[in-house]
């Protein structure tokens, strides 16, 4: 179970601090980025069927892409329970605004998980710098995507000082980001998982990314909220792996390829627009649903 996150916040006078009081000359605004392109056919990719969550709530459909690089053993996990319909009917028992919408658990409290075995803990994975698409750079740390995923990563440059040639990394809790539940045991996730509504940085290399809402994060946003939800809970009513839905029923999908020349557009003028505040969270992958 996720246990809530205290927020605290500070103040203070300028009756306290008069050097504050004389006000300089505020720098000019940013001038507004234009509109980004339409994407072109050569921008979208199609997603792994085996990859890709499909679920029926009753607000909506979610599309969720599973993304395995990151944590092998979580994916396979959901992708089994799903198989198991363990997760038909499950309640969003715990659902945060501006923080995250919480389901998978078959007792619909909190309290439960599947009759397969804890899961260890995959707060981290590691990547070949080629493997990553870099958006932001420092002296120490890369920020970039792993498929929708958005990821922070030691800097390329330290690979070559691994055996393996690769760096450690570690997904961003930014909107749609796929997570799992647990209690104080690192290593006790099992069924449950939460899907984000808002960026929340204080949960990273604390629970383990999985994937990312590619379609239907206004279904997400939608959920009833509560800690606990009061009845009637919203819930799954209905989870699918892609590949299993038959051929003639199948939604056909398409995502924006972080590796394509649209991505790397997008990133230039939202750093134009936000400046210093530029976040990787701030990137919106289009994705067409047939």
């Amino acid at each position: 179970m996720i246990r809530a996150l205290a927020l605290g916040a500070c103040a203070f006078s300028l009756a306290t601090a008069p050097a504050l009081a004389q006000t300089k000359p505020r720098p000019a605004a940013p001038a507004p980025a234009a509109q980004p392109a339409r994407p072109a056919a050569g921008d979208w990719r199609t997603p792994d069927p085996q990859n890709v969550l499909v679920i029926d709530t009753n607000k909506g459909r979610v599309l969720v892409e599973m993304v395995p690089q990151l944590a092998p053993q979580h994916v396979e996990r959901i992708r089994t329970l799903t198989r198991q319909g363990l997760y038909d009917g499950r309640k969003f028992f715990r659902v945060i605004d501006a923080f995250m919408a919480q389901t998978g658990d078959p007792q619909d409290t909190g309290e439960g998980g599947s009759a397969l075995p804890d899961l260890p803990a995959e707060f981290t994975f590691r990547v070949a710098p080629p493997e990553m698409v870099k958006v932001h750079a420092d002296a120490v740390s890369e920020i970039g995507f792993i498929g929708p995923v958005p990821i922070r990563s030691q800097n390329a440059w330290m690979a070559a000082a691994t055996v393996d040639g690769k760096v450690t990394a570690f997904g961003l809790y930014c909107p749609g980001v796929g997570g799992m539940a647990r209690g104080g045991d690192p290593g006790s996730a099992n069924s449950q998982f939460f899907l984000m509504r808002a960026k929340y940085p204080s949960l990273e290399q604390r629970y383990t990314v999985w994937g990312r809402v590619i379609s239907g994060l206004d279904v997400v946003r939608a959920i009833k909220t509560g800690e606990p939800v009061a009845p009637p809970q919203d819930e799954m009513q209905k989870v699918r792996v892609l590949a299993d839905i038959p051929a003639a029923e199948r939604p056909k999908v398409r995502v924006v390829d972080t590796k394509s020349p649209w991505l790397a557009a997008e990133v230039e003028r939202l750093k134009a627009l936000k400046g210093p505040d530029f976040s990787a969270c701030d990137i919106e992958l289009p994705v067409e649903v047939k």
